[in-house]
Protein backbone atom coordinates (compact mmCIF):
# COMPACT_ATOMS: atom_id res chain seq x y z
CA UNK A 1 0.00 0.00 0.00
CA UNK A 2 2.77 2.59 1.03
CA UNK A 3 4.41 1.66 -2.25
CA UNK A 4 1.28 2.79 -4.45
CA UNK A 5 0.90 5.35 -2.97
CA UNK A 6 4.57 6.85 -3.63
CA UNK A 7 4.76 5.49 -7.20
CA UNK A 8 1.52 7.51 -7.31
CA UNK A 9 2.80 10.83 -5.80
CA UNK A 10 6.67 10.12 -7.89
CA UNK A 11 3.98 10.20 -10.88
CA UNK A 12 2.69 13.19 -10.09
CA UNK A 13 5.58 15.02 -9.59
CA UNK A 14 6.90 13.93 -12.80
CA UNK A 15 3.93 15.37 -14.72
CA UNK A 16 3.90 18.38 -13.41
CA UNK A 17 7.48 18.93 -13.60
CA UNK A 18 7.04 17.94 -17.51
CA UNK A 19 4.41 20.36 -17.47
CA UNK A 20 5.67 23.30 -15.76
CA UNK A 21 9.16 22.74 -17.90
CA UNK A 22 6.98 22.44 -21.33
CA UNK A 23 4.68 25.10 -20.53
CA UNK A 24 7.47 27.70 -19.74
CA UNK A 25 9.00 26.96 -22.79
CA UNK A 26 9.15 29.72 -25.42
CA UNK A 27 7.24 29.43 -29.00
CA UNK A 28 8.58 28.08 -32.15
CA UNK A 29 9.85 30.38 -34.46
CA UNK A 30 8.23 30.90 -37.22
CA UNK A 31 9.14 28.47 -40.79
CA UNK A 32 11.86 30.18 -43.16
CA UNK A 33 11.46 29.75 -46.84
CA UNK A 34 14.95 27.96 -47.67
CA UNK A 35 15.78 30.67 -50.36
CA UNK A 36 16.37 33.87 -48.82
CA UNK A 37 14.40 33.60 -45.86
CA UNK A 38 16.70 35.45 -43.17
CA UNK A 39 16.75 38.33 -45.70
CA UNK A 40 13.04 38.36 -46.19
CA UNK A 41 12.02 37.82 -42.89
CA UNK A 42 14.76 40.46 -41.37
CA UNK A 43 12.94 42.91 -43.43
CA UNK A 44 8.99 42.23 -43.21
CA UNK A 45 9.53 41.11 -39.84
CA UNK A 46 7.49 38.77 -37.42
CA UNK A 47 3.96 40.34 -35.97
CA UNK A 48 2.34 38.43 -32.98
CA UNK A 49 -0.82 38.42 -31.35
CA UNK A 50 -1.68 36.81 -28.10
CA UNK A 51 -5.05 36.06 -27.15
CA UNK A 52 -7.46 33.59 -25.77
CA UNK A 53 -4.69 31.20 -24.12
CA UNK A 54 -3.29 31.03 -27.97
CA UNK A 55 -0.22 32.62 -29.56
CA UNK A 56 -0.16 33.36 -33.31
CA UNK A 57 3.25 34.51 -35.19
CA UNK A 58 2.93 35.19 -38.67
CA UNK A 59 6.06 35.96 -40.61
CA UNK A 60 6.55 36.70 -44.89
CA UNK A 61 8.93 34.39 -46.01
CA UNK A 62 8.77 35.38 -49.80
CA UNK A 63 7.16 38.70 -50.69
CA UNK A 64 8.64 40.98 -53.73
CA UNK A 65 8.07 41.89 -56.71
CA UNK A 66 8.39 38.77 -59.79
CA UNK A 67 7.36 36.81 -57.39
CA UNK A 68 4.33 33.93 -58.34
CA UNK A 69 3.75 33.09 -54.94
CA UNK A 70 3.71 34.71 -51.64
CA UNK A 71 4.01 32.78 -48.68
CA UNK A 72 3.80 33.34 -45.32
CA UNK A 73 5.25 31.50 -42.30
CA UNK A 74 2.33 30.71 -39.75
CA UNK A 75 3.57 29.25 -35.42
CA UNK A 76 0.76 28.58 -33.27
CA UNK A 77 1.09 28.15 -29.83
CA UNK A 78 -1.08 26.92 -27.08
CA UNK A 79 -1.88 24.74 -24.09
CA UNK A 80 -5.66 25.04 -23.51
CA UNK A 81 -7.31 24.44 -26.91
CA UNK A 82 -7.06 21.99 -30.12
CA UNK A 83 -5.77 24.04 -32.99
CA UNK A 84 -7.50 21.79 -36.07
CA UNK A 85 -8.31 25.02 -37.70
CA UNK A 86 -8.44 24.18 -41.86
CA UNK A 87 -6.18 27.28 -42.27
CA UNK A 88 -7.31 27.94 -45.96
CA UNK A 89 -10.88 28.48 -45.18
CA UNK A 90 -10.03 30.58 -42.20
CA UNK A 91 -7.58 32.86 -43.37
CA UNK A 92 -7.69 35.81 -46.16
CA UNK A 93 -4.91 37.99 -47.42
CA UNK A 94 -6.29 41.96 -48.22
CA UNK A 95 -4.53 44.47 -50.51
CA UNK A 96 -4.79 48.17 -50.19
CA UNK A 97 -7.23 48.35 -52.70
CA UNK A 98 -9.39 45.59 -50.19
CA UNK A 99 -9.69 43.05 -52.61
CA UNK A 100 -9.58 39.74 -51.12
CA UNK A 101 -6.83 36.63 -51.84
CA UNK A 102 -7.71 32.94 -50.12
CA UNK A 103 -4.63 30.80 -49.59
CA UNK A 104 -4.15 28.52 -52.73
CA UNK A 105 -2.81 25.82 -50.28
CA UNK A 106 -1.61 25.40 -46.13
CA UNK A 107 1.74 22.96 -45.69
CA UNK A 108 1.79 21.89 -42.47
CA UNK A 109 0.25 19.87 -40.09
CA UNK A 110 -3.30 19.62 -38.99
CA UNK A 111 -4.12 19.27 -35.30
CA UNK A 112 -2.05 19.92 -31.93
CA UNK A 113 -1.40 22.20 -29.45
CA UNK A 114 1.68 23.65 -31.28
CA UNK A 115 1.01 24.30 -34.80
CA UNK A 116 3.01 25.63 -37.92
CA UNK A 117 3.30 25.79 -41.30
CA UNK A 118 3.93 27.71 -44.32
CA UNK A 119 0.53 29.78 -45.74
CA UNK A 120 0.75 29.92 -49.85
CA UNK A 121 -1.16 32.59 -51.60
CA UNK A 122 -1.34 33.62 -55.55
CA UNK A 123 1.17 36.89 -55.62
CA UNK A 124 -0.39 40.42 -55.83
CA UNK A 125 -0.06 42.01 -58.57
CA UNK A 126 0.95 45.16 -58.96
CA UNK A 127 2.51 45.37 -55.65
CA UNK A 128 -0.01 47.31 -53.21
CA UNK A 129 1.60 49.73 -50.55
CA UNK A 130 0.67 47.12 -47.91
CA UNK A 131 -1.16 44.14 -47.26
CA UNK A 132 -2.87 42.50 -44.46
CA UNK A 133 -3.02 38.98 -43.25
CA UNK A 134 -6.68 38.05 -41.40
CA UNK A 135 -7.01 34.98 -39.78
CA UNK A 136 -10.26 34.09 -38.04
CA UNK A 137 -11.30 31.07 -35.40
CA UNK A 138 -8.27 30.27 -33.70
CA UNK A 139 -9.01 30.36 -30.19
CA UNK A 140 -11.77 33.02 -30.00
CA UNK A 141 -14.03 34.53 -33.08
CA UNK A 142 -12.53 37.17 -33.52
CA UNK A 143 -10.32 38.33 -36.49
CA UNK A 144 -6.28 38.02 -35.73
CA UNK A 145 -5.09 41.00 -37.90
CA UNK A 146 -1.31 40.77 -39.33
CA UNK A 147 -0.17 44.06 -41.37
CA UNK A 148 3.05 45.01 -43.10
CA UNK A 149 3.73 48.06 -45.23
CA UNK A 150 5.56 47.65 -48.80
CA UNK A 151 8.09 50.24 -49.20
CA UNK A 152 9.02 51.17 -53.24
Amino acid sequence: MKKEIIEIILIFVLAAGFLIFYKSRPPSPPLQSNIGASAVAQKWGTKTDERASVTVAVTPTDIKAGSKEWKFGVVMDTHSVELDQDMTKSTVLIDDQGKEYKPLSWEGPVGGHHREGVLIFDAVVPLPKYFELQIRDIGTSAVRLFKWEISK
